[in-house]
């Protein structure tokens, strides 16, 4: 998983609540190993029933086109559990999504992925907002996790809390495989003792 310290860079405005899964990475026809999941990313909702690209959806005007970050509303990532809704985030560019608050199978994909979810007070929430449409794509905004601070293109600052152990796992790049590997010499230690406690088990296993 690929570490997540700080990313500066334009920020998409997509001030909506209760933005599904099924939304964010519609099935499609099922996930294939050579799946290009930008073009998955919101491909419904880009997408005019001809195929052509909508010119209302925000993610098809010229100054998103490469995004960074995500601000978003309420209930962000409900429904389905697909994880593939995070991963047509990263193929596009986002690493950072900031919700009012998010589903919670949602979020935890999210750390499992390299992106960073935050969630800010209510009237923290209603400035960044402000400042985002303000900013319209013309200037970047940076999420630091080392600070826990997201800085917009005027200097303030909005503080954001994450428990400590997302934040080691973003920090160092651990999903649960990662997190295991971690106790690599507790784990070995403990096969060693239960191999000399329980030998009858080893055999077993051989057999």
């Amino acid at each position: 998983m690929e570490k997540f310290t700080r990313i500066t860079g334009v920020a998409v405005p997509l001030f909506e609540d209760d933005v599904n899964t099924d939304q964010i990475a519609p099935v499609g026809g099922g996930p294939r190993l050579d799946q290009n999941y930008a073009e998955v990313l919101f491909s419904n909702r880009r997408n005019l029933p001809d195929g052509t690209p909508d010119p209302d959806f925000v993610f098809n005007w010229p100054q998103y086109r490469a995004p960074s970050i995500l601000v978003t509303g309420r209930n962000f990532g409900c429904g389905s559990s697909r994880e593939s809704a995070v991963w047509a985030m990263t193929a596009t560019g986002v690493r950072c999504i900031v919700a009012r608050s998010f589903a919670d199978i949602y979020r935890e994909n999210c750390l499992q992925n390299g992106v960073l979810p935050v969630t800010l007070a209510t009237t923290d929430a209603d400035a960044l907002e402000a400042l985002v449409a303000k900013a319209d794509g013309a200037a970047t905004f940076t999420a630091d996790l080392d600070a826990q601070r997201i800085t917009a293109p005027d200097g303030t600052q909005f503080a954001f809390d994450l428990p400590p152990a997302d934040r080691m796992r973003l920090l160092e790049g651990l999903d649960d495989i990662g997190l295991s590997l971690k106790l690599d010499a507790d784990i070995a230690a403990w096969e060693r003792r239960t191999a000399d406690a329980m030998p009858w088990m080893q055999r077993a296993g051989a057999e």
